[in-house]
């Protein structure tokens, strides 16, 4: 299970998700009304958002303290297709982790 680390002074810090949500071609209707009636709850900021232009497929980068809003908001998609929920970080930050030889 991913957590949110904390930094100093107690304040968790904010962690990137890769959203991929793939769905068939006869439900891609009902898709585009969902998604433009779709409220982002609070605790999830949608930080970009990018369609495949060759099928049914969308990628959403989120960020988000605590991983339980982001696995909530995607359940309500089931009925429509599927959804992988990735954790990711910034090419930047995995590099200042690596150890340097």
């Amino acid at each position: 299970m991913v957590s949110a680390s904390k930094r100093k002074g107690g304040e968790k810090k904010k962690m990137l998700f890769m959203g991929i949500f793939t769905w068939e071609p006869e439900k891609g209707d009902e898709v585009v009304k969902r998604r433009a009636a779709e409220e982002i709850p609070e605790g999830l900021k949608m930080v970009g958002e990018w369609k495949d232009l060759g099928r049914g497929r969308v990628f959403r980068l989120f960020e988000a303290v605590d991983p339980k809003v982001i696995l909530a908001m995607s359940s309500a998609w089931e009925d429509l297709g599927k959804t992988e929920i990735v954790p990711v970080m910034e090419t930047e930050e995995v590099l200042k982790l690596l150890p340097k030889g």
